[in-house]
């Protein structure tokens, strides 16, 4: 839903933080295309920061981004490309949010799964067709289930399980409130 994206860009940034650099995840990992060690602040790794402006993203510049910075980059390239304009309030920051996470194909494959439509990773006209036809709060309680259940099958969930949990959960309660 349109009216939703500023408080679901300011949900994420409280639950992205500032900055990391630790390597053990793997979007830090993959360093940022330029030969920089990876690094990530308000969610947003080195490599994507790199590809968003052109330009490399060593962790100087990434320690200096601010919210007005990354806003840009989360609306086009989270928020648009998952419809969620199209999608009922609260399944749209939900899915939003998992996208940021998790990546989009994925956030959009659990949604899919839950419906019972093709898992292409896309939300197009056949997922905003079968989500019309299921209520929005029983909805967006089954993606909050399959998120969980996402997160439990990875094999870092030892290390950073407790904060992905913790994540869906605030997610969960603040899709609730908006459906």
């Amino acid at each position: 839903m349109k009216d939703n994206w500023n408080e679901f860009f300011e949900m994420l940034i409280h639950h992205e933080g500032g900055f990391t650099d630790d390597q053990r995840d793997s979007g830090n990992a993959k360093g940022d295309g330029h030969g920089n060690e990876g690094s990530t602040m308000l969610g947003v790794t080195s490599f994507n920061w790199a590809k968003w402006t052109g330009k490399p993203a060593p962790k100087d510049v990434m320690r200096k981004l601010t919210k007005e910075d990354v806003k840009p980059l989360y609306k086009k390239n989270y928020w648009d490309t998952c419809s969620c304009d199209d999608l009922p309030s609260g399944l749209d920051v939900s899915i939003a949010d998992l996208s940021v996470n998790a990546g989009k194909s994925r956030a959009s494959k659990i949604l899919q799964r839950i419906l019972g439509v093709s898992q292409d990773g896309a939300i197009g006209k056949q997922t905003l067709t079968a989500v019309a036809n299921f209520d929005s709060k029983e909805l967006i309680e089954k993606y909050y289930d399959g998120r969980e259940g996402f997160y439990k099958s990875l094999n870092d969930y030892k290390i950073y399980g407790k904060g992905w949990s913790r994540r869906n959960k605030e997610t969960l309660e603040k899709a609730l409130k908006l459906a």
